[in-house]
């Protein structure tokens, strides 16, 4: 859950999803910019496929991660973007469905503005739909963080053609993904956000000597926006580094090469919270409120910090529950309280 947050309030920023396009489709070619970038309903319509539905008062929807309309000149096309951390087997009909349910989003509307026009066809007003009518191209870009995506990357890799004949099989339309794998990127320098300081860091998180020399030859992980540091470690499974976010943010800021050589140092590159002797339990404490009240501004619950933090949920409950009850006392003042208790 907290990946999924993560994710859309890091890839909401226009520059980044501007760059993702240019880079993922237009191999770095400055094709598209923030400004020509808008937001859309994630909504797509009332499609009941399993996995990927939420119900609501009307009636079961489906949800993009994140959509914007992209204009080009003085037309424009819809690119959907959705993030995966492990492999969805039923991709392929997923984004299928999704691209169908924005077509048929736009064709509704054309329906209620043909059917009101004098002039058409019958066979124009039963379609809702003119002869000249046009729908907005519309495309899904799927971002796997995964080590491997095994899945098929098109609809032809999930059907059954056992005995089915050649000459039919060629005429069964596929529907191929548009599929970016992270940590095979061969190349990275085609972006020109933070983009690149992300994906690189996702790319060697898995070998140690090549991260750090990585970090610490890139000036651009010394000052990375809050934001892109976060989705680097949760993206990584290095949520320790949230932990110590705090000692080496400044400005808004956030120097991951700091905070990576701190954790190393200090030993405690599996992700623990705790420190080694009762000493440094106050100290703790006040650290595990800053960043539960952090995430809570952030919208996560009890049950998503719990995860993120690798502690009890009835734990994370308490600590919420006393956050809002003195909100305005500090950390240190309430990890006091706390070990008084």
């Amino acid at each position: 859950m907290e990946k999924d947050f993560l994710q859309k309030r890091y890839l909401s920023d226009n520059e980044r999803y501007a760059d993702l396009i240019n880079g993922f489709l237009f191999a770095g070619r400055q094709v598209v910019s923030a400004g020509h970038l808008t937001e859309l309903d994630t909504q797509t319509g009332d499609w009941r496929l399993p996995g990927f539905i939420r119900k609501n008062r009307k009636g079961r929807q489906k949800y993009r991660d994140l959509i914007r309309k992209t204009a080009f000149g003085v037309n424009f096309a819809v690119i959907g973007v959705e993030s995966q951390t492990e492999v969805d087997y039923l991709m392929p009909l997923r984004v299928m469905s999704y691209d169908a349910g924005e077509y048929e989003h736009q064709a509704a509307r054309y329906r209620k503005t043909v059917r009101r026009t004098k002039g058409i066809s019958r066979a124009e007003f039963l379609s809702g739909f003119t002869t000249d009518s046009r729908l907005k191209p519309c495309m899904t870009l799927v971002l796997f963080y995964g080590e491997n995506w095994d899945g098929s990357r098109g609809l032809h890799g999930i059907l059954d053609f056992r005995d089915i004949p050649e000459e039919l099989q060629a005429v069964v339309n596929d529907y191929r993904i548009q599929l970016l794998e992270i940590r095979k990127l061969p190349h990275t320098e085609v972006f020109q956000t933070d983009l690149k300081q992300v994906f690189d860091f996702i790319r060697y998180s898995n070998d140690k000597e090549k991260l750090r020399e990585l970090v610490e030859h890139d000036p651009a992980y010394r000052e990375m926006e809050e934001d892109a540091y976060e989705a680097a470690a949760v993206f990584t499974g290095a949520k320790e580094l949230l932990e110590v976010e705090r000692f080496h943010e400044e400005g808004g800021k956030v120097n991951m090469c700091q905070a990576l050589t701190a954790l190393i140092a200090d030993g405690r590159s599996e992700g623990r919270i705790l420190g080694r002797n009762e000493g440094r339990m106050e100290g703790q404490l006040e650290e595990i409120l800053r960043i539960i009240r952090k995430m809570s501004e952030k919208g996560l619950g009890a049950f998503d910090i719990s995860k993120l933090l690798d502690k009890p949920e009835d734990d994370i409950e308490r600590m919420i529950a006393l956050l809002e009850s003195s909100p305005e006392k500090s950390n240190h003042e309430l990890a006091q309280e706390l070990m008084m208790k």
